[in-house]
């Protein structure tokens, strides 16, 4: 798991186009009319892969569900492994992410089940409180569309940074109307961020990129997203078409269970949170 996170992003889609390769002629490859293979689900290492394989270990076998998890640190490969039959679904990913990968990649993924929600949070090794970021402090944001207007909003929601009415999904830097502290914003890949916090003030980290670096959200962030009426809930996703495959079904109904929900606040202590 730890190996995993240490990848670069090139070199983890390198592999990953190599894997594609070889997949498509296994049984593994899935489509609609071939469901006698494993399940192949590509996901992030933290906590997307740990809760799959929580289901492998534990829950699959009498469930009569073969599974097989494929860990991709970046955010793009496990859409477009799922669109070419590469892997058959994927774990990773919210609705407005999505929405936004759909059209401008053109693909045609689809959400299965809404399972956890990992709220997005402020991270620094230099100050202890958001407040005591000085002027002219520099913050890293994701430069994916949508985590980036997620990050702005998680700063406009407390205080930092006003947005203009009406700046949504896709919103940027160019949206701020007011900047008391004159922060200064540096867009870097998603799976950058937490390994930014070194080199810059203060940096806006997803969930799963904090947990994997041993961060704990609900303790460490000097602000946290809000759970309540959140849009961000990561799902079970196949490429449409694929929804009634009778291996996603079972998996669908496994990771909703009473037995992950358990795992999940057991493992992440409100770090992450059960969305069923």
């Amino acid at each position: 798991m730890r190996n995993t996170a240490k990848l670069s992003t090139a070199v983890l889609a390198a592999g990953a186009l190599t894997f594609g390769l070889g997949a498509c002629g296994s049984s593994g490859s899935g489509s609609a009319s071939d469901t006698s293979g494993p399940l192949v689900v590509a996901a992030s290492p933290t906590p997307h892969a740990e809760i799959l394989n929580y289901v492998k270990d534990h829950l699959a076998k009498k469930a009569g569900l073969d599974l097989e998890v494929k860990e991709f640190q970046d955010y793009i490969v496990p859409n477009t492994a799922t669109e070419d039959g590469s892997v058959d679904a994927n774990y990773f990913q919210n609705q407005p992410y999505l929405d936004d990968f759909n059209k401008k990649r053109g693909t045609h993924i689809v959400p299965v089940v809404t399972v956890h929600l990992e709220p997005l949070g402020l991270y620094s090794h230099k100050v202890k409180s958001a407040d005591a970021l000085k002027s002219g402090a520099t913050v890293a944001v994701p430069n994916d569309a949508v985590n980036e207007a997620r990050s702005l909003k998680l700063l406009a929601a407390n205080g930092l940074i006003t947005l203009k009415d009406g700046a949504g999904s896709e919103a940027t830097p160019q949206d701020i109307t007011k900047n008391p502290k004159n922060l200064k914003f540096k867009e870097v890949e998603a799976a950058q961020t937490v390994r930014s916090l070194d080199d810059v003030d203060a940096a806006v980290v997803n969930g799963n990129y904090a947990i994997s670096a041993d961060l704990k959200p609900a303790k460490d962030a000097l602000v946290l997203e809000s759970a309540k009426n959140s849009p961000y809930g990561n799902f079970l996703a196949v490429k449409d078409g694929n929804q009634d495959d009778p291996r996603v079904k079972k998996l669908a109904k496994l990771l909703t269970s009473p037995e992950v929900k358990k795992f999940i606040e057991d493992k992440y202590a409100g770090s992450v949170i059960a969305s069923f």
